[in-house]
């Protein structure tokens, strides 16, 4: 059945932005949390990833078998109280995200450079394994 568009996933949303006069950062976040890209430059993959709202501290990334994990959590409390100190308005919200990429087994810790800039999360790492340096082996002179 066919439902009028008065009754979207927005409808509670805009009522409570209207009423408030204020959009609710954590419904907007929730709509598509870490959204990613990855290029390939110079040798390197660079990824991207949209973390808004999160702080530095808040965000990890974990290497293990292969495996880059980025997480992060926050919570988050909003209260706006009128001229007597009642409270008019109450809004808490906890939320964990987490999500996992295959890198590759030749990666360590080492190999990845990670920053954090308005509310994007920048890795970069090699896209192969780099040759471990040989040791310098003596050639015996007879």
């Amino acid at each position: 059945m066919y439902a009028p568009a008065i009754f979207d996933d927005r409808l509670m949303t805009n009522w409570l932005d209207d009423l408030f006069g204020k959009p609710i950062s954590a419904m907007n976040r929730m709509a598509n949390p870490m959204r990613t890209d990855i290029v390939e430059k110079d040798g390197n993959y660079v990824m991207t990833i949209d973390m808004p709202g999160f702080k530095k501290e808040d965000i990890k990334a974990e290497l293990k078998d292969g495996i880059l994990t980025v997480s992060a959590g926050s919570d988050e409390v909003k209260e706006e109280k009128d001229e007597t100190g009642k409270v008019i308005y109450s809004e808490r919200h906890t939320g964990k995200y987490s999500r996992s990429y295959g890198v590759g087994k030749h990666l360590t810790e080492a190999d990845i450079k990670a920053s954090y800039e308005n509310g994007v999360l920048t890795l970069e790492f090699p896209t192969e394994a780099s040759k471990p340096e040989e040791p310098k082996r003596m050639i015996a002179i007879r």
